[in-house]
Formats: structure tokens, sequence, C-alpha cells
């Protein structure tokens, strides 16, 4: 079975989409929609900005979503999903590949979803910082002893978690981990994603989602929050609410979708992030990409 992967923020970088532009006309069409929709030319942003531009979230998500669903619609006739599962935002780019929302409704929904982010990551000077080489509840123990608040956001791999958490926190856990870890690296996003920091925007982004309308998808996507699949219109919109301030079980994600029965992987969007993550999960799964 077939199962088409979706990156989430980090995977941004200069340059971005610029070769599908000039080679495609569909995806010219596309952009310039995207340009349109959003008030502002993120095409710039994405083909000429510094990385310290596409480092905000308020360009990042809707430029990564922008590339990923454009290159399914390239696809075409070849894009025939039997499950799907996107990383924190590359989870909307999911959701409208398979039908679930509109490429409009899904680009505002995204637009709103990052201004909410931006404006919280302005207030609270946090990030994130991803930990290799330990396993994840020797991270989460030394995370609930520094001072502050610093959370596992993202269950990557067996060896691989991303924690969140206020900045100065964020360094005594870093300090912490470095010296049994194999690496400890600050990863270039805004705030500290999916953890409890996220709660002063989930009121607003429920709102959000209400406004746009949701249908069922062509095939079951399987979310961040418990990694299980779903076609269900309201659990889905529960889910993409809840992921604001749950971890991302990615691992349990990929397991879960090879144990229904998914043996090739590809990954559709910038970068080869989600590639690494397959490999490291399940080495007997065929894995690609298109980026």
């Amino acid at each position: 079975m077939q199962a088409y992967l979706f990156p989430g923020q980090g995977a941004q970088f200069p340059g971005m989409g610029k070769d599908l532009f000039e080679k495609s006309e569909l995806a010219r069409t596309y952009f310039k929609r995207a340009n349109a929709i959003l008030g502002f030319p993120i095409t710039d942003v994405m083909f000429d900005g510094s990385p310290k531009d596409l480092k905000q979230t308020k360009y990042a998500q809707p430029a990564i979503f922008l590339h990923s669903y454009v290159l399914t619609k390239t696809m075409g006739k070849a894009f025939k999903p039997d499950m799907v599962a996107g990383h924190s935002l590359g989870e909307i780019s999911a959701l409208a590949a398979i039908g679930a929302i509109d490429f409009e409704s899904a680009l505002k929904l995204i637009s709103k979803r990052a201004s909410a982010m931006q404006k919280v990551c302005e207030i609270k000077n946090t990030g994130m910082a991803v930990v290799v080489g330990l396993y994840d509840i020797i991270v989460k123990d030394i995370c609930n002893h520094v001072n502050g608040v610093v959370v596992p956001a993202n269950y990557n791999a067996l060896y691989q978690v991303v924690i969140s958490g206020e900045k100065e926190a964020l360094k005594e856990a870093c300090d912490k981990l470095r010296p049994g870890a194999k690496g400890v690296v600050d990863l270039p996003v805004s705030g500290a994603f999916h953890s409890p920091f996220m709660e002063p925007i989930v009121e607003e982004f429920g709102i959000a989602i209400k406004e746009f309308e949701f249908k069922t998808p062509i095939c079951p996507i399987y979310q961040n929050v418990a990694g299980r699949p779903s076609e269900d219109v309201e659990s889905i919109k529960k889910n993409l609410i809840d992921q604001l301030t749950h971890p991302v079980m990615w691992r349990h994600t990929i397991l879960h979708m090879v144990e229904d029965g998914a043996t090739k992987f590809t990954e559709i969007g910038p970068g080869n992030f989600l590639r690494g993550l397959v490999r490291q999960i399940d080495k007997n799964v065929a894995i690609s990409g298109i980026s």
C-alpha cells in the first residue's frame, strides 16, 4: 500500500519551489493564486527570501504547504494514496491533498494558524531543539527537572525527540542532555510549538476551523495526536486543534501505518527530513521523495 507524507515547519529553504514555478504552468497558476489569497507575494519570500525570513512562522507555514500541495497537483493521476500523514503543519497539507479541505480554505486556515502562532512567539521567548541518541523517557525525565517549562514536542523516532520550551529552560535542558546524547541542536523555528505555550491560541484556531468546510477524505489520514487513522470530519478537526498543544507522535504514526499495510512511503514537499525518520523507524519499507 502507498503512503504519502507531508513535511512540517523546519523543512523550508531559500529558493524552495522556484524550479517548479519555472517549469510548470499549472504550478505557476497555484503560486499566483496563493499570492492573491494571502494578500502578499509569498513567492518572493520562497524564491528570494533569506533563511531568517523563512524562519518566521507567518512565511514558513504557507510556503511549505504551497510547495507540497502544488507537487501533488503536478503529479496528476499518479497521486494515488492509500493513506497519508503530515508532520505538524504537514497535516493540513495532507488533508488538502486528499480532498478534505480545498486549496483556498487550507491556505487561509494555515495563514490564520501561522499568524496566531507568530503572535505567541513574539510574546514569549521560546524555542525548540532536537535531541538525538537518547530514549524518549530519559529526555522527558530531564525536561521535568529544569527551572521552567520544557516538554517533549515531537516523538520523531526511537532515538530522536524534539523538545519545546522557554529559552532559558530549554538551554538548561540541552546542557543536561548533551553529555549523553549524540547530538542536541536548536531548530530554525520561532517558538515552542506542540507545547502548553500554544494554549492561548487554541480557542482562536478552533473558531478559525469552523469557518471552513471539511469533507470526508478520499483515504485515511493518520493524525499527529494519536497516530491512528481517521476519516471522520469532526475527529479530524478536533485532532487539528489538539495538535497545537500536544506532541507529534510521529514514530507511532509510521508504525501504525506499517501495521495497517503501508509498504511504500513517499515524502512530498521541501527537504528529505521525513524520509530519514522513516528509515530509522522501519528499514523494511520502500522510501522515496518528490521535492
